[in-house]
């Protein structure tokens, strides 16, 4: 990963690492041997706490403190956040960029403890001190908080960590005063939100008023916020989550209470430490390809061990209307039990059907990482998505590039005019409105009569009057056309 502050973690490895003399003048063989054990380093004064924190690093929680000066304020309006760590210095501090500076900058100094969360503006970083090795620090800090469990996890930890305020603040005026309690616990026991990472109670992040340009900068989606909306769109400075049909084309129906649930969704779950995006190409493959960078599965867990879904949104091969027509929908199959990914593609029908080879490939060879089950899958999708689905049903992941994989067990169709039939579909789900000027009902009916007659299971439903792009289908005729499709594909699943 390419960091913002390359000057931070030159200046530290510099100061840290080289030969020279340490901020105290201690000589190369002096500073050498400082890392080899711990020292009593030169305390911060005493600090009067202002809240507590969480940090979840992987499997770890450990709490923490911010005290109370300006500086910490400053960085406590940042959370929650999640965050990649690199290491400026070894055997001694971990640290994470900030995505701006601090303006109450404080007075920097070179004193720490261990656990020490420090500012260094000039990153702006906070460095992560897990390790008394050294009598000071080399570039001026400020303190702004401590970890008061207990930080050796990050002698190997180097990944992601989720950094949020708790509301159960702890009035206490010496920091050592929580630091008795210095025990980590397991995510998911006690200690840990049951909500996602937000406030107790759900209060909502974002709301219809929120900036889309907002949402796809929030920290807490790192460089892949940009893909939760069309990546092939324009979208103006000045658009809202409420305003967000407005830049998917060809869609009815877009629901600005559905747009700040999946927002605030995946939101809660990205700050609670739970991976919710995951590439399908390796970094070579993107160098290699830079369209591919805009490629990946948002992942809606359901239980784990069980079957998946892949949804695809639509857009006319110009666009992905995720936001409409697949995130939704995975967020429904989430709630049944099912898990389900979101797949981001390059439009274009060719390069579309290569990313959802891929993606289908990637769930299976990772598929006890990911903790699901990859029999009978099921491939969803609407308009533009649909011919996706159906094509890789027919076809097969073999036929785009990647390895033969079992096909799916069933495949689900929303509004597209494909007529083509090979022999070879999967039992087939489709639904369609009367009123769609893009995909005539008539031309889904005969294709899913031709499945039918190679005596494989299909089922249609054509709603009276509907336009193109109906999505749920929530307040229209059309209500109820997803649990009947979750039972086509429940029926059609090997017992």
């Amino acid at each position: 990963m390419v960091k913002k502050t390359l000057t931070f973690l030159t200046i530290v490895l510099l100061a840290f690492g080289m030969a020279g003399c340490t901020a105290s003048g201690t000589d190369t063989s002096s500073a050498q041997e400082g890392l080899q054990q711990d020292l009593e380093p030169k305390r911060i004064e005493e600090q009067t706490v202002m809240c507590s924190i969480r940090i979840t690093a992987g499997d770890t929680v450990l709490e923490g403190v911010l005290y109370d000066n300006p500086t910490a304020q400053g960085f406590a309006e940042m959370l929650p956040f999640t965050v990649e760590l690199w290491h400026p210095a070894p055997d001694f501090a971990r640290a994470f960029d900030l995505p701006d500076h601090i303006a109450e900058k404080g007075t920097p100094g070179y004193e720490y403890e261990l656990g020490s969360l420090a500012y260094w503006d000039a990153g702006p970083s906070i460095a992560l001190i897990y390790k008394a090795s050294r009598e000071e620090t080399v570039v001026p800090v400020v303190p702004v908080g401590k970890i008061t469990s207990d930080v050796f996890v990050f002698e190997e930890y180097a990944e992601s960590i989720t950094i949020e305020m708790v509301e159960d603040m702890k009035e206490v005026s010496d920091p050592d005063d929580i630091a008795a309690g210095n025990t980590a616990v397991t995510a998911g026991s006690s200690g840990t939100t049951e909500n996602g990472g937000v406030a107790e109670g759900g209060e909502a992040v974002f709301t219809a008023d929120t900036r889309v340009w907002d949402v796809i900068n929030d920290p807490a989606f790192g460089d892949y916020g940009r893909l939760i909306f069309p990546a092939d769109k324009s979208i103006s400075d000045s658009l809202t989550l409420g305003d967000v049909g407005n830049i998917l084309t060809w869609y009815s129906y877009v629901s600005p209470d559905r747009t700040v649930e999946i927002a605030n969704y995946l939101k809660e779950h990205a700050v609670s430490g739970e991976q919710i995006f995951y590439d399908i190409y390796t970094e070579e493959e993107k160098a290699a390809d830079p369209a591919k960078e805009d490629t990946g599965l948002f992942f809606f867990r359901g239980t784990p061990g069980e079957k998946f879904a892949v949804t695809n949104a639509g857009g006319g091969f110009a666009y992905v209307a995720a936001m409409h027509d697949s995130f939704p929908h995975a967020l429904e199959l989430s709630e049944k039990g099912y898990n389900a990914f979101a797949l981001i593609y390059r439009p274009g029908a060719q390069t579309a059907c290569e990313d959802l080879a891929r993606a289908i490939a990637f769930i299976h060879e990772n598929a006890e990482e990911l903790g699901v089950d990859v029999s009978d899958y099921s491939l969803w999708g609407g308009s533009a998505g649909a011919r996706m689905a159906a094509w890789l049903g027919s076809y097969g992941t073999a036929a785009f590039g990647e390895a033969d994989y079992p096909g799916p067990g069933a495949v689900i169709m929303q509004y597209t005019g494909l007529s083509e039939v090979t022999g070879e579909e999967p039992p087939t789900y489709a639904c369609v409105g009367t009123s769609d000027g893009i995909a005539y009902y008539g031309t889904m009916e005969e294709r899913i009569r031709l499945i039918q007659e190679q005596g494989t299971n299909a089922e249609i439903e054509v709603f009276e009057g509907l336009p193109h792009g109906f999505g749920l289908g929530e307040g229209t005729v059309a209500e109820g056309w997803f649990d009947n499709a979750v039972q086509f594909w429940e029926d059609n699943m090997e017992k």
